[in-house]
């Protein structure tokens, strides 16, 4: 166990070995969680799979609901990092390692990432340099495969700097596969979706063809289908859009695809650099950060951003709780994700809350360094990236995520907020490290898309499934009359999916809860007699 693997999928393993001597298996998953990894433990039988219906099949493993996975889920309130919808099948956490033997279980985390190793740079410029190279190395590793490469295109900084990394390496014959393809999503009907033109741009930068692909909006007989032969909630439909393009690109004749996922975690900056420099009085630091901001935003909302990112974070919770009063009062925006639950839902929500309440990371262990630590924490991430792990492992697709990789997540933890973001440019760093690899349009776009047009595909079928089928247990877990309302509430919310997401989580559910109709000859599983 001490040997070091080499190459670009040693941060990418989940592992059991079965120690005969010690009659124990050693099991571990990678540092960030890239790999699934599920487990049964009866008291007398060790079973591990890397999708949960392998596990459901084995005749002494009982299929009962997870209630605390379900309000969670009808909450939109995340907290359990090892559960899964099933009583007694858990996961194991991303860098945690366990020891199963005859005694039971010792799960243990055995890495986190390194909040203060610090690096020796002083100029901005050092700091760009080393992310190039770094970016670049990634990338190359990552494209290690004897067939020809696929890259997901949107359009965005994040997946356009992947691919045209990949074809500067292909022009240098540094790429390690024999072939690359790039996919986009052409939404031509809805403008807040459309990234065509952006994606468009680096086609004609690069001088190569991006395949434009047209979503995926499968019917709800599909997902359907996918819970009960998966035994997993079926995704939401944004994450389900891109599904053509991992078809598209195993039928010519891929199998591994880049995606951008995870940009945005690490690349984003956040204006709590103001609580760092002011914690540190490094006021070289903070008056260039302040003359950014009042360039592009006016003295005004720059002083504002001085007192809420960097004075009241600050100050201690007690003043900071009556501030909160004084500004906002009783107002609430948006939608009230717990009304919907039942009492004993909402019971079990508070529960949760309650028990998994995330540690403070606390200011004097450095204000901007939450955040980051949080992303690395949070939950509902863990869950959609599980979620497209499985999704495209059904196509026989491997998707691979340079900014995940371990040594970037570890220099985003290096870097100095004000590197991230500079004004009102977010993704600073990272822009300046791109330039002359994206074309102009890419490196200045500031928008984002938006993908509720692939929820409000579903509400009027949503509608009639919910409201109208009353055979279902489902109204143990919400009340009927606050699904109508929230139907009514999403055909006037255009530019708001949540309660058209509420609405799905509900089905999603349900539709977890239907009978299960699955072929156990398709299947294997691995499991270890302990006894």
């Amino acid at each position: 166990m001490g040997a070091r693997l080499s190459g670009s999928y040693r941060r990418r393993l989940c592992l059991v070995i079965w120690d005969v001597r010690r009659r124990e298996a050693f099991c571990a998953r990678d540092r960030m969680g890239n790999k699934l990894f599920n487990y049964h433990w009866s008291g007398k039988t060790f079973v591990f799979a890397s999708e949960l219906h392998t596990i459901l099949e084995l005749p002494w493993v009982s299929e009962i609901l997870n209630e605390g996975m379900l309000a969670e889920f009808l909450a939109n309130e995340w907290y359990s990092r090892d559960e899964t919808f099933w009583w007694g099948i858990m996961r194991l956490v991303a860098a945690h390692r366990m020891v199963a033997d005859a005694n039971g279980l010792r799960p243990e985390q055995y890495w986190k990432p390194d909040l203060w190793t610090t690096l020796p740079y002083s100029k901005d410029e050092e700091y760009i340099e080393h992310y190039g190279e770094l970016f670049t190395d990634v990338v190359r590793r990552m494209s290690r495969s004897f067939q020809p490469l696929a890259c997901e295109v949107s359009g965005g900084l994040d997946s356009s700097a992947i691919f045209a990394m990949m074809e500067h390496l292909r022009r240098q014959q540094k790429l390690l596969a024999p072939g690359l393809e790039g996919y986009t999503l052409a939404f031509t009907d809805d403008l807040d979706a459309n990234e065509l033109d952006y994606a468009r741009a680096m086609g004609d930068y690069l001088g190569i063809e991006i395949h434009e692909v047209a979503p995926s909006k499968m019917s709800l007989s599909w997902y359907r289908e996918w819970a009960r032969c998966y035994r997993e909630f079926p995704s939401y439909p944004n994450g389900v859009m891109g599904l053509e393009i991992r078809k598209q690109a195993g039928n010519q004749g891929s199998r591994a695809l880049l995606v951008g996922v995870g940009g945005d975690q690490w690349l984003c900056g956040s204006r709590r650099y103001y609580a760092k420099v002011l914690t540190a009085s490094e006021w070289k630091t903070f008056f260039v950060c302040l003359e950014a901001d009042c360039r592009d935003m006016g003295l005004g909302r720059s002083l504002w951003w001085v007192f809420r990112h960097g004075c009241y974070p600050l100050l201690p919770d007690s003043v900071r709780q009556l501030l909160r009063k004084i500004i906002i009062g009783n107002r609430s925006g948006g939608v009230d994700r717990l009304a919907w639950l039942t009492p004993p839902m909402r019971r079990v929500i508070r529960q949760r809350r309650d028990q998994y309440t995330r540690s403070n990371i606390g200011r004097k262990r450095g204000i901007e360094k939450g955040e980051q630590e949080l992303a690395f924490l949070d939950t509902y991430l863990t869950h959609a990236l599980e979620l497209e792990e499985r999704m495209a492992a059904s196509m026989g697709i491997e998707l691979r995520r340079p900014f995940f990789d371990l040594n970037l997540v570890q220099f985003a933890y290096r870097t100095p907020e004000h590197l991230k973001l500079r004004g009102r440019i977010d993704k600073y760093l990272h822009r300046k490290a791109m330039m002359g690899l994206l074309p102009q349009t890419l490196l200045l776009r500031e928008t984002k898309a938006e993908f509720s047009i692939t929820f409000r595909w579903y509400l009027s079928e949503l509608k009639d499934v919910l409201t109208q089928d009353t055979s279902f247990r489902t109204w143990d877990w919400v009340d009927p009359d606050k699904v109508a309302e929230l139907h009514n509430l999403g055909d006037h919310l255009l530019h708001s999916n949540m309660p058209a997401r509420m609405l799905w989580t509900l089905f999603g559910c349900k539709a977890l809860d239907s009978e299960p109709g699955r072929d156990p000859s398709r299947y294997t599983v691995s499991n270890l007699m302990l006894n």
